[in-house]
């Protein structure tokens, strides 16, 4: 079965509540990231809103940090996975950024490595711990 998947980046406060219910969905009750680790940079951040046939199923953001721009935030809900709702949020991500973007980096999930990998990223440095949950650094080449 063949489903529709859109990207859209988001300003509007009721798009942004879907974008707020679908991390808190994933990171604080499926993850149990502590709340006030998960809600930072809000205001300074650039959100999407990925929808599976027109119902809200991840969400994604990225922001300018003294470093360059730092890709967070990629959630999609339980029941969409496995659609490629992940590789649309990042390409829909990378698309957005500035076309005079160098260094794009994350702190990718241990178990969404691959997917970023697909994208040129690689892992730079030791695994390390936020939130209690295993993360790499990547940093995007080219």
């Amino acid at each position: 079965m063949s489903h529709t998947i859109q990207v859209s980046k988001v300003t509007d406060p009721a798009l942004l509540e879907k974008v707020f219910a679908i991390r808190r969905e994933v990171f604080v009750d499926e993850q149990n990231c502590p709340p006030e680790l998960e809600w930072e940079f809000e205001d300074e951040s650039t959100h999407f809103l990925a929808t599976v046939d027109g119902e809200p199923a991840g969400a994604s953001r990225w922001r300018k940090t003294d470093k360059g721009y730092k890709l967070e935030r990629f959630a999609v809900l339980k029941k969409f996975r496995g659609f490629g709702v992940g590789q649309e949020l990042v390409k829909a991500v990378l698309n957005d950024l500035p076309n005079d973007t160098v260094y794009v980096y994350m702190h990718a999930q241990i178990q969404a490595v691959s997917l970023y990998e697909k994208f040129n990223f690689e892992k730079t440095g030791p695994e390390f711990e936020e939130a209690g949950i295993r993360h790499y650094k990547m940093v995007r080449n080219g």
